[in-house]
């Protein structure tokens, strides 16, 4: 059987239509749904997440993906968010699942949208398994993607910087608004299971990013190293669906 996908469109942080997607499992109803988080600026379409999704298929897991505000299909200017409001559509989303679907049970989040689901969760009392995938534990780290232009966003109010092939308009409030973010203390305080997955030769986040994160966090936690990925596992196909069968095999002992 193949895996099937429907499309949904919910009302995101800043009001903006936010394009979804819900991947069903291929043998039915499904035991537990699980939401993602992409990574800053990747949007739902990048390879890795649909490995993701077709490996938590094969487990019985559905998966709610959607681009953030400003980001592929979704509605709104990506100049006006921030990391606050990336952490508010997912909650958006979540409150969406709940209403239309089945609240989610597990959070799943990509680099910086680990550290999003990091900060969402104590707001999604539904999920009893958060896990992260190379993601920071400083939210600022992000500025690394765009360090040759931060002069200019202070001095000029934002500026136009290329990621990934690109161009996006970065304010000044999105700065202020990282520099504003704290996860250690929401971490602590998860009162949650915990999988921190991370490569340690990730060139972008540093694997003592995982160590951190791992430190802060109370038990039940866990660690997974996933040996050498690289930071959007798109070297390697296994390595996504790596990640998904780790991930289902931890989160059953947790979901109901």
């Amino acid at each position: 059987m193949n895996q099937s996908s429907q499309k949904v469109t919910f009302t995101g942080a800043l009001r903006e239509p936010l394009s979804a997607r819900i991947d069903w499992p291929v043998g039915g109803a499904p035991k537990a749904f699980a939401l993602f988080a992409h990574c800053f600026s990747c949007g739902i379409d990048l390879s890795t997440v649909s490995r993701i999704s077709r490996a938590l298929s094969e487990e019985n897991i559905a998966l709610f993906r959607f681009d953030f505000t400003g980001i592929g299909s979704s509605g709104g200017d990506f100049a006006n968010t921030n990391f606050s409001s990336n952490v508010q559509d997912l909650i958006a989303a979540s409150q969406f699942m709940s209403q239309q679907f089945t609240p989610p049970q597990i959070l799943l989040g990509h680099s910086l949208g680990g550290a999003a689901v990091l900060s969402a969760a104590e707001h999604i009392p539904s999920a009893n398994a958060i896990a992260t995938i190379g993601a920071p534990f400083a939210v600022n780290h992000v500025e690394h993607l765009f360090a040759h232009a931060l002069e200019d966003i202070r001095q000029q109010g934002q500026a136009k910087v290329q990621i990934a092939d690109r161009t996006f308009t970065i304010k000044k409030q999105f700065l202020d608004d990282l520099e504003q973010q704290t996860i250690v203390d929401k971490i602590g305080r998860l009162k949650r299971a915990l999988l921190v997955m991370h490569s340690p030769v990730d060139e972008v986040v540093s694997i003592d990013n995982a160590r951190r994160i791992y430190e802060a966090a109370k038990h039940p936690k866990s660690f997974i190293s996933l040996d050498d990925a690289d930071h959007l596992l798109l070297k390697s196909p296994k390595d996504s669906a790596y990640v998904a069968r780790v991930l289902a095999a931890w989160s059953s002992r947790y979901i109901q």
